[in-house]
């Protein structure tokens, strides 16, 4: 694993160097749209959905959209005055029961490693929270936004969770639940309770499998066993961006050389001439070829 970020986590006057690594990764199975006739990738333009040009790096910006609709264009003035952290600190703010926090609330998990000087007060950290039985409430700035998470113990690592922001969850409003009533019989909620304990069990997750991630890795391996692969051939570095202002530059000259009437560079004959200039000394071989027949 690769650390993502480096920093400290605070708490009294305890302080612990700590390296932040990504605790999940995503095993989602991926398409990428191809040609079907050669398997080349497909490219899209960035085009303006106004003037429907393309539009260079260079002039993209940032837009905030409205709830009615409209853009607001924010410059990188705009930008640099917006409160962004660099804090490398993980502050704890307080120690709280782990079952006040609703799972909803959680979002990205990391683990944290400790600097080899700094194992001791990590350890005790641990110890803490685990005796404790609760879960460090802490605050953290990550790619430059301060967010709150948490930090709890697993397996003898102490992992960072972040959390939602209160507004970032949803409350639901189903009025056909509320029209319910008391439409269930004790009979039936009883039937519900028993199939509920004949089913009780605990979570193994080795239990499950993705079954259809692993049937398209068996499909594709099927099909490069009999040689169904299409090599797409090797694309050219064209030096990415620079060559693309290039072409639309050398576009522009031509079209105004057009407009005056003037040549442009792509009907130059300049590469033809030698090819003029061997046809006129075949002249002299074909006249020797006469003079050797009479």
């Amino acid at each position: 694993m690769r650390a993502i970020w480096k920093g400290a986590v605070s708490f009294g006057l305890v302080n612990v160097p700590v390296r932040l690594y990504s605790a999940t990764e995503n095993h989602d199975v991926s398409f990428r749209q191809v040609h079907r006739e050669d398997g080349g990738r497909i490219k899209y333009k960035r085009t303006c959905s106004v003037d429907g040009a393309e539009v260079a790096y260079d002039d993209i910006a940032k837009g905030y959209e409205t709830e009615d609709g409209q853009m607001v264009v924010l410059t990188d003035e705009d930008l640099a005055d917006l409160p962004i952290s660099t804090s490398r600190e993980i502050a704890v703010d307080k120690f709280v029961p782990i079952d006040q926090i609703d799972p909803m609330y959680y979002d990205k998990c990391y683990y944290l490693e400790p600097d080899k000087a700094a194992v001791k007060p990590y350890v005790l950290l641990r110890e803490a929270l685990t005796q404790a039985d609760r879960v460090a409430l802490v605050t953290v700035s990550l790619r430059t936004r301060m967010t709150v998470a948490v930090l709890r113990v697993r397996d003898d690592v102490i992992t960072l969770q972040t959390l939602l922001w209160p507004d970032e969850v949803r409350q639901p409003d189903f009025g056909v639940l509320k029209e319910a009533g008391d439409e269930v019989k004790p009979a039936e909620q009883a039937m519900a309770q028993m199939l509920v304990d004949s089913l009780a069990g605990d979570y193994e997750p080795d239990e499950y499998e993705d079954d259809y991630e692993a049937a398209v890795k068996a499909l594709v391996k099927a099909k490069v066993e009999g040689g169904e692969v299409k090599a797409a051939p090797e694309e050219a570095d064209t030096g990415g961006e620079v060559v693309d202002l290039l072409a639309a530059l050398q576009q522009s000259v031509n079209r105004a050389k057009e407009s005056r009437g003037e040549a442009t560079d792509d009907a130059k004959p300049a590469k033809k001439a030698p090819a003029k200039k061997a046809a006129a000394k075949k002249a002299p071989a074909k006249k020797t070829a006469k003079k050797k027949a009479s």
